[in-house]
């Protein structure tokens, strides 16, 4: 098989490169070792950036987003037995919007297979090579045959445990990590979220989370140790210490448990994305804390850079921006990673005593949420920095 670009795995990223290429009038094969419902039907991150709703939207793969996604003009933090809310709309003109990442997987098979697209769902054995030189390839077995895909660049969107990155020579690159003493336990729940808008709640125990996926399916969260049991939590318990640590600022509905588990805390980028002609993307590159709702975000920036890149090697012959293609992502995603950072450390609680850095952190909560400056930079980064 012969494509311009190989694209490993079909993630919100690989899927939307394919299709930012596709418009380009560039040739894409996408390689994916889950099956097409295993994709579809994985619960992940819910929250968009108001530019990244906006390109789904104006490149032809947002009708259903534009008719289901719950449109946010900000959200509230709450302490001390109050919410205080911070209006993106009011402050920069901009929303958020919640739409199931498993939705915009849906939505991006749906199109590159009436494209035409080619996707090879259940691949084993994936593995990329002489991606060093001009004819890299991707080598996987599908239905029992073995098959390669000759191409003249890889995008790697492989995720974090994926193949792609430990494919890279060692010593090319160098990894930055930042470990947190806390996870999350996390819960969906068919129950409505207490409030239109997500409140992040800072309390004596512990950090908590009250999200959703839609009006009546609740994705909530509590502060807990990295290495927590989450079958140890009944269902009750969880119930009594979300309505504890939301301090009685909303009511807090209950209802059923859908899905627990809990989810360590960290930070983690590589540097470069990029070696010979294979170019990491996503979580391949770098993972963030999800305080500030930037993983999937982060992803869709990269291929956005990589499909330019790509349109302008073939378009015009130019190779400045694939050179720079590193460079350019991880101007964001190092500003991703302060923004996540600041808001984990805000407010999460570090201590369970009421020492000086519990007070400087409600000091800094009461300053961030009492100022129209702070807010709007709050504001500019959780609705997401310009792309251009």
């Amino acid at each position: 098989m012969r494509a311009q670009v190989g694209i490993v795995r079909a993630g919100p990223a690989g899927l939307m490169l394919s299709h930012l290429l596709h418009l380009a009038g560039i040739s894409s094969i996408i390689v994916e070792d889950r099956s097409r419902a295993y994709c579809e039907a994985r619960v992940r991150a819910g929250l968009m950036e108001h530019w990244v709703a906006q390109m789904l939207i104006a490149t032809g793969v947002g009708e259903r987003l534009k008719r289901e996604a719950m449109v946010h003009d900000g959200i509230h933090i709450a302490f001390g037995g109050e919410a205080r809310p911070i209006d993106f709309n009011r402050l920069i003109g901009k929303h958020v919007y919640i739409y199931d990442q498993k939705e915009v997987v849906t939505d991006l098979i749906a199109r590159r297979l009436a494209d035409g697209g080619e996707i090879f769902f259940d691949a084993e054995g994936t593995s990329v090579h002489d991606f060093d030189g001009a004819s890299p390839k991707i080598r996987f077995r599908h239905q029992g045959h073995a098959q390669e895909i000759e191409c003249d660049f890889i995008g790697g969107c492989d995720g974090f445990h994926g193949i792609c990155r430990p494919s890279i020579p060692a010593g090319v690159l160098n990894g930055y990590d930042r470990i947190y003493p806390f996870g999350w336990l996390g819960i969906l729940s068919e129950s409505p979220p207490p409030d239109k808008e997500l409140i992040y709640c800072f309390h004596e125990r512990g950090f908590a989370l009250f999200s959703m996926r839609a009006p009546m399916v609740s994705r909530l969260y509590l502060q807990c140790a990295p290495d927590e049991d989450a079958e140890k939590w009944s269902d009750a318990q969880i119930w009594d210490e979300l309505e504890t640590r939301l301090g009685g600022v909303r009511p807090l509905k209950r209802g059923t448990i859908l899905q627990k588990g809990v989810t360590p805390m960290r930070s983690h980028v590589i540097e470069p994305m990029q070696h010979g002609r294979l170019f990491l993307a996503g979580d391949a590159a770098h993972i963030v804390p999800p305080t500030g709702a930037k993983g999937m975000n982060l992803a869709m920036a990269d291929v956005r850079v990589l499909s330019r890149a790509l349109e302008a090697h073939y378009k015009s012959g130019r190779e400045d921006f694939l050179t720079g293609y590193s460079g350019t992502c991880l101007s964001r995603v190092w500003k991703g990673q302060r923004f996540s950072w600041w808001m984990t450390q805000m407010l999460h609680r570090h201590s369970s005593e009421m020492d000086f850095d519990t007070k400087r952190q409600i000091a800094e909560i009461d300053y961030v949420t009492g100022s129209e400056a702070a807010m709007t930079s709050l504001a500019e980064n959780y609705a997401g920095l310009p792309m251009d």
